[in-house]
């Protein structure tokens, strides 16, 4: 009901905006059907498939003057079947503000952008939305922006805190109880980039502080690691050439020295005809070659993970952290069927920057299919991947291969409907 009440309100704000004409509102439903027999993790032969469905529904509302925008974005998940008949609540708390933000204008190029945001840069390597998740990602950070011409500098500062009582806060401390996943308790960022006609390139500084305790379970300061790196892109006529070069240092989660961690990728594209585009590449990320309390690992921490390394999430999708690195070596081609629809097939071999315990590094091979069929007003997209595991897979995820599946496989299908319910000017 609460859902309901919130959507009736935003519409009701949309009404009223239609009289001054600076008022967007648009919306997104998207249900996807899953088969997982072997996504993220090898499934063993006497295991049963999942099998669900879940759908994401948005609300979105922008409001534009000259002097500042405004956006909202209310957000659900849900799993069919999670709720019982009659339930007056959503059992799993799903719902959620997934952005809520304000941009000032601050005159000569310059602004400022507030509140709960996507932060997503250059391929999402590092920063980005991840869309294909239905929850997405977002922060709650403040930016200060300038852009002119070609060129954009942006820095971010976040402070985070989960206290439940916030009056109380001073009395409280500043302790971020909130762990996982590289939640940080602050953040700082700074990112530029330069365009020009066939070249563009950027640099990102990434500094995150993550809370320590001790033994007793008390806020004991703050571990800060720092990401710093480059994203390089060349395209003329049919041909292009991205490459991303990062490098990590620091302290993580766990008080742990970072020393060395890198990570490299190139990927060429060439369009070989008006129907057919074709790539090749190869991504290195460092692996854990250290000793008691260091790590030499690199962890791609807020990027779009699921666009890379696969599309099964074997690798840094909530996993593979600290771990024996990845070697990606990578081929892809897609091919436009029609005017509204289009097949990727990709193809990837996976083997670890570092060797696991046994000498072996060998990890396997996965083939990813994605067909995309746009009809008017709506989208079905469907994919199907399969993998190959080698040696070291079945050492990598403590699955004997005398009791793993044969197949691991996974399928989707998603729909996908993004309506504007009406738009002023």
């Amino acid at each position: 009901m609460k859902f309901v009440k919130r959507i009736s309100l935003l519409f009701c704000l949309g009404i009223v905006a239609t009289v001054n004409a600076q008022l967007k509102v648009d919306a997104e439903i998207r249900p996807r059907t899953e088969y997982r027999h072997g996504f993220g993790n090898l499934i063993q032969d006497d295991a049963d498939a999942g099998f669900g469905i879940s759908t994401r529904a948005r609300l979105n509302v922008g409001y534009k003057t000259e002097s500042y925008k405004l956006f909202i974005s209310l957000q659900d998940v849900l799993v069919w079947g999670e709720n019982r008949q009659i339930l007056p609540y959503d059992q799993n708390n799903s719902f959620a503000l997934f952005q809520a933000w304000a941009e000032i204008n601050l005159g000569k190029n310059w602004s400022t952008k507030l509140g709960r945001q996507v932060l997503s840069y250059d391929d999402q390597r590092i920063l980005g939305g991840l869309d294909w998740a239905q929850q997405g990602r977002n922060h709650d950070a403040g930016l200060i922006k300038y852009k002119k011409d070609k060129f954009i500098l942006d820095f971010a500062l976040a402070f985070n805190q989960d206290y439940s009582n916030p009056t109380g806060f001073v009395s409280q401390g500043t302790a971020y109880n909130t762990t996982g996943f590289f939640s940080y308790k602050t953040m700082q960022m700074l990112y530029l980039k330069q365009a020009w006609e066939k070249f563009s390139g950027s640099l990102l500084l990434l500094n995150n502080g993550f809370q320590e305790f001790d033994v007793s379970n008390n806020a004991d300061g703050v571990s800060n690691l720092q990401t710093l790196g480059t994203h390089l892109n060349y395209k003329s006529g049919n041909f292009g050439i991205a490459a991303n070069a990062f490098l990590q240092t620091g302290k993580r989660q766990g008080d742990v020295d970072v020393k060395g961690a890198y990570l490299f990728g190139i990927d060429l594209s060439y369009k070989a005809s008006s129907k057919i585009g074709l790539g090749a590449g190869l991504e290195i990320i460092s692996g854990n070659d250290g000793g008691a309390g260091e790590t030499g690992a690199f962890f791609p921490l807020y990027g779009t993970n699921h666009k890379f390394n696969g599309f099964m999430d074997y690798f840094y999708v909530g996993n593979h952290a600290n771990s024996i690195g990845l070697f990606d070596i990578h081929a892809s081609a897609n091919f436009k069927l029609n005017d509204t629809s289009n097949l990727l097939v990709k193809v990837l071999n996976f083997s670890g920057e570092q060797d696991l315990p046994s000498g072996e590094n060998a990890l396997g091979t996965e083939i990813d299919l994605v067909y995309k069929k746009q009809f008017k007003g709506y989208a079905l997209v469907a994919g199907y991947s399969h993998l190959f595991p080698a040696d070291g897979m079945y050492e990598l995820k403590n699955v004997a291969e005398n009791v793993a599946a044969n197949n691991q496989n996974w399928a989707w299908v998603m729909l996908v409907i993004k309506p504007t319910l009406f738009s002023g000017k």
